[in-house]
């Protein structure tokens, strides 16, 4: 299951508290971030978001995919076999909607290097934490990453680019206001958790 949206949607919030109550009720849960949650993974974080990285958008696209494989082969596939729910605070749909819509990348081959970095993986779940952009940027606050501290119109794209993607596969994306009271969105999440897991 995967949590998505802009930054400053409030997923990663969601996700703490998923897994919280995902625990609570006797499931094995982990959580993981994208990048990240490997070693290798968690150096090619650094450089995507560091302020002092300078590399093109192929470049970019390329070290998520990395990232990606990384964390798909040593952790999601292997935790996935053993039962485990594997939460995850961004999956493919940030690159899609970042590098594609954002940056204005070739839909079809960000794509087709998502089915290269992650093989058969799909998401059972994805929520879509949907967020004007004033109030996200509100509470990203004020020191930004390399990716917080885009253009506006790019972000305009990229939540553009969110809402396609959950346009196109209604099953899979279920979009959450998340303007409302975090408690509010919660128990909207649990409704998703709870219609999922007991399939």
């Amino acid at each position: 299951m995967t949590f998505e949206g802009i930054d400053g949607c409030g997923k990663t919030t969601q996700l703490k508290r998923s897994q919280r109550w995902l625990t609570g009720l006797g499931h094995k849960t982990v959580s993981l971030r994208e990048p990240g949650s490997t070693p290798a993974a968690e150096k090619i974080r650094k450089i995507l978001l560091s302020n002092h990285s300078s590399i093109n958008d192929m470049t970019e696209l390329l070290l998520y995919e990395a990232a990606r494989s990384e964390i798909t082969s040593s952790e999601i596939a292997p935790l996935l076999r053993s039962g485990h729910i594997v939460l995850c605070d961004r999956f493919y749909d940030s690159t899609t909607a970042y590098q594609g819509y954002g940056r204005g990348l070739d839909i079809a081959m960000v794509k087709r290097l998502h089915r290269v970095a992650v093989g058969e993986i799909r998401p059972d779940l994805t929520l879509l934490f949907d967020l004007d952009l004033k109030t996200a940027a509100s509470r990203v606050g004020g020191k930004r990453d390399r990716l917080e501290s885009q253009s506006r119109a790019f972000f305009n794209r990229v939540r553009r680019g969110f809402l396609e993607i959950a346009k196109s596969d209604k099953r899979r994306v279920k979009i959450v206001n998340g303007a409302l009271p975090a408690d509010e969105v919660f128990e909207e999440v649990k409704k998703h958790l709870l219609r999922k897991i007991s399939r």
